[in-house]
């Protein structure tokens, strides 16, 4: 029987990185492991549970030998740099004080978030924290996903969903998703969504070609939605202008009689 495995941990270390990079003897793992903890745990609360959201990501952090550099994935950053960088500034106090060592911060741009797994599962549960129907966003995440140039997407929810008595779990699929594939770059991430009559959880993965080829996106170009229908085409005669009409001669007045 197959054993469920987490494709990002069964691919770390060989063909996706390590989120945490830095080197400690025995006795200093242990703090730098519950510090790394508590900057991602700072970091989620801060930008992806209080309003304005930042929608970050993954967090990187990388040691030296006398600094602590923290690298966040957003797809909206300029709200987590804010004006003139002030946003930024004050993070770094907030994790310096935190942590008690020197941290430098540094945000990078998500160019495609319907191709973030992380992005996606947020998502679907703040839908279904507004009590939208599940069927309805999982159906238009996977979608977008699609339509933005990924090659298989799977949503599960599972829970007491539209507040049935009986918990249960939905699955939304489009495409393909290898996941015994070492070399498949498979994106995957799981959310809660707190509902008032108790917690969904929601998986997503996102499987976006083999790693090296960038999915290519399939949207129509410009500014049109996809999906919405192009106007008639004319045909060449029908494009030409109309003549136009000629002129009625206007007829001559009768003469006006003498009194």
């Amino acid at each position: 029987m197959g054993q469920k495995v987490s494709p990002i941990g069964f691919r770390t270390g060989i063909t996706l990185g390590w989120q945490s990079v830095w080197f400690a003897p025995k006795a200093s793992y242990g703090d730098f492991l519950v510090e790394d903890f508590k900057i991602r745990e700072y970091v989620d609360k801060k930008y992806n549970r209080s309003m304005p959201k930042g929608a970050v990501a993954r967090v990187d952090v990388v040691r030296t030998h006398n600094e602590v550099k923290v690298t966040l994935h957003s797809a909206r950053p300029g709200i987590v740099i804010g004006p003139r960088g002030g946003e930024v500034e004050k993070l770094r106090e907030e994790l310096e004080a935190l942590t008690g060592r020197k941290v430098g911060v540094n945000v990078i741009e998500i160019k495609e978030p319907n191709l973030n797994a992380a992005l996606m599962a947020e998502a679907v549960a703040e839908q279904l924290g507004k009590r939208a129907s599940f069927r309805r966003a999982m159906k238009q995440l996977c979608e977008g996903a699609m339509t933005a140039g990924a090659l298989g997407v799977k949503i599960t929810c599972g829970g007491r969903l539209a507040g049935s008595e009986m918990a249960r779990k939905e699955t939304q699929k489009l495409g393909s998703i290898p996941l015994h594939t070492l070399d498949a770059n498979v994106d995957y991430a799981c959310a809660t969504a707190r509902t008032t009559y108790g917690a969904i959880g929601i998986k997503v993965w996102i499987y976006k070609g083999k790693f090296g080829e960038e999915p290519k996106p399939t949207a129509s170009r410009g500014n049109r939605q996809a999906g919405r229908p192009r106007p008639p085409m004319r045909s060449k005669a029908a494009q030409r202008p109309a003549p136009p009409k000629p002129e009625l001669k206007k007829e001559d007045k009768p003469a006006e009689k003498p009194e």
